[in-house]
């Protein structure tokens, strides 16, 4: 991964329980105008999120669906 990209971990055991229906995961990369917003790493979600809302030139979502049979 290059050095400027932030990487979240995943949850642990990031699976559908068995028998509860198809779940939907999200993965949303943003494309910045800045090489930096100044964040620190243990700031908040809703913190990232209004910093660098005025600096996304760009946003994909990938949708990945699961399901684990009971």
């Amino acid at each position: 991964m290059p050095s400027n990209c932030r990487a979240t971990p995943a949850p642990p055991a990031s699976s559908a329980p068995a028998g509860h229906g198809t779940h939907r995961y999200f993965v949303v990369v943003h494309a910045l105008d800045v090489e930096s917003i100044g964040v620190p790493a243990d700031a908040t979600p809703a913190v990232l999120g209004f910093t660098m809302a005025g600096h996304i030139l760009g946003r994909a979502i990938l949708t990945a669906t699961a399901e684990t049979p009971a």
